[in-house]
């Protein structure tokens, strides 16, 4: 899997890979890194890429010339790359999204900035949009982080043991329950007796029940998500 980061700002994205389970991704080639800088397309003499709204107001918008020849680059390099924009303006993302594009070959992720980017060009360039919340961010190169991370994790091999995946939250409605690890007691604080009890069906059942719990506190949409595909599987 190749990922492409278009951004005006490549040093904040740069420093992400370079530790632990994304990088060793990177080391055992299960993914790519690349980068495009628009400003390294622009025409103008001092490589502006930015300009005033047409409608008036406050701030600046990126410009379409330069992603325009930027992402045209991009398309005749790999005419199957899968080009997503970042944005407040989209569909949230979630899990299954992430899933999904772990069977893309090339994504690339075009990073906004200022008061974000000529609507046009996304019209002509965007195969999906995605906002990864409801707040504003300073610019797109986050957001991609944020999609790629949750993307690669997807990918066969990334992470050392792929039964990880099963149980996180958002694999199912319910949120993911409490982790502990050992000391069993620390410091006159211990985990819950039954996990230490070998039974592993009574350990799933409480797991669940936390699960629960935890949703119900923190999530309640998904609680009544899980309660309605359990009624269907009865």
């Amino acid at each position: 899997m190749t990922f492409t980061f278009v951004t005006l700002f490549q040093n904040i994205i740069e420093g992400y890979f370079g530790d632990s389970i994304l990088k060793r991704a990177i080391d055992n080639n299960l993914i790519n890194v690349e980068y495009l800088n628009p400003r390294d397309y622009s025409l103008n003499k001092h490589n502006k890429v930015d300009d005033t709204a047409v409608s008036g107001g406050a701030g600046m918008v990126m410009n379409p010339q330069p992603l325009y020849d930027c992402l045209d680059d991009l398309k005749q390099k790999d005419m199957d790359v899968h080009i997503v924009f970042l944005t407040p303006v989209a569909k949230q993302f979630n899990q299954n999204d992430a899933k999904r594009l772990s069977k893309k070959n090339h994504i690339a992720f075009v990073s906004g900035r200022y008061e974000g980017i000529d609507e046009r060009v996304i019209e002509r360039y965007a195969d999906e949009v995605y906002s990864i919340g409801d707040y504003i961010l300073t610019g797109g190169e986050l957001p991609s982080m944020v999609m790629c991370d949750a993307i690669s994790r997807n990918i066969d091999g990334v992470l050392g043991n792929i039964e990880s995946l099963d149980i996180e939250s958002f694999e199912t409605p319910l949120l993911e329950a409490p982790s502990f690890s050992k000391p069993a007691n620390f410091r006159n604080n211990s985990v819950p007796k039954e996990y230490l009890k070998g039974n592993h069906s009574r350990i799933r059942s409480l797991k669940i029940s936390l699960s629960e719990c935890k949703s119900k506190f923190f999530r309640p949409e998904q609680l009544k998500k899980h309660i309605i595909r359990t009624s269907y599987e009865k």
